[in-house]
């Protein structure tokens, strides 16, 4: 298996030299060495402007799929083997699919964000999807009181029982990796029925004055026909064929938008039409 690997300057080029001999792939390297000026931009993935070094060398090496890591390497993101960006909404279906092939009727943990694939995941294979409040604390916690064998967050933080609840931005992948191998299908197609099933926004960040007044105005305006509104982490407030969330940042002035429905075209209606009531463009 052929895997491009963007260590984006962090620290993670080193532990990918440590593990290579012991790995029956073909690491592709780029921004490899560590370097805290990080001449090749910022090592977050999230940002999409820091995508097309792992894109465009995914495709022009014919890899497998491609990996990026944020700077300390707790999160590492997806590209299939097309060179396309992997929602991590769709990476914490495919970790609870792995896990369940094995050990049916585990519990999945998962955060209130975008929730439906999860669910849909856990119900095909035989497991309990469990929600929890955002953040590494809620998801240990949660975990623990559940005897959950994963958690998955979709900012691409990724918790596992058997490493002592905490997060790990090198097991995913290396799960991928054996899924792929197992089932002999590429990442993209393995993904592509999660896309088509549940299409979301990815998550929109908008700085807003007065976020409370905000979820106010939202759930005064769609409580009506809802079938569930939450207030789990933020407000979420879900129809049979649509549902949002809208959160505050716990490290940033901002609040975090993620919508999901059972077509990309109401998706992107709901989204342009909640943005507009928030506010933000």
């Amino acid at each position: 298996m052929k895997i491009v690997v963007n260590a984006g300057n962090g620290a993670v080029g080193p532990v990918l030299d440590a593990l290579e001999s012991f790995l029956p792939f073909e690491l592709i390297k780029v921004n490899h060495d560590p370097d805290g000026e990080f001449p090749n931009g910022i090592p977050n993935p999230l940002l999409p402007e820091n995508r097309h070094h792992t894109s465009d060398l995914v495709k022009s090496s014919g890899a497998d799929f491609g990996l990026a890591w944020d700077g300390d390497f707790d999160r590492c993101f997806l590209f299939d083997e097309q060179g396309e960006f992997i929602e991590g909404y769709y990476i914490v279906g495919l970790l609870a699919k792995a896990f369940l092939r094995k050990h049916p009727g585990e519990k999945i943990v998962h955060d209130p964000r975008l929730i439906w694939n999860t669910q849909a995941v856990c119900r095909e294979f035989g497991g309990e999807a469990v929600q929890s409040k955002c953040g590494h604390a809620f998801i240990k916690q949660v975990m623990r009181e559940q005897d959950a064998i994963y958690g998955g967050e979709m900012s691409a933080h990724h918790y596992f029982r058997d490493f002592f609840y905490c997060d790990s931005g090198m097991i995913p992948w290396l799960l991928v990796a054996e899924l792929l191998s197992v089932t002999g299908q590429s990442l993209s197609a393995m993904i592509q029925s999660m896309v088509d099933d549940y299409p979301c926004s990815g998550e929109l960040n908008r700085r807003i004055d007065d976020p409370q007044q905000v979820m106010t105005l939202l759930e005064e305006h769609y409580s009506n026909g809802a079938v569930s509104i939450e207030r789990v982490d933020g407000l979420s407030v879900a129809y049979t064929d649509w549902r949002f969330n809208l959160r505050s940042s716990n490290t940033e002035p901002v609040v975090r938008l993620n919508v999901e429905a059972s077509d990309r075209a109401l998706m992107e209606q709901k989204t342009l039409e909640l943005l507009s009531l928030m506010g933000a463009d």
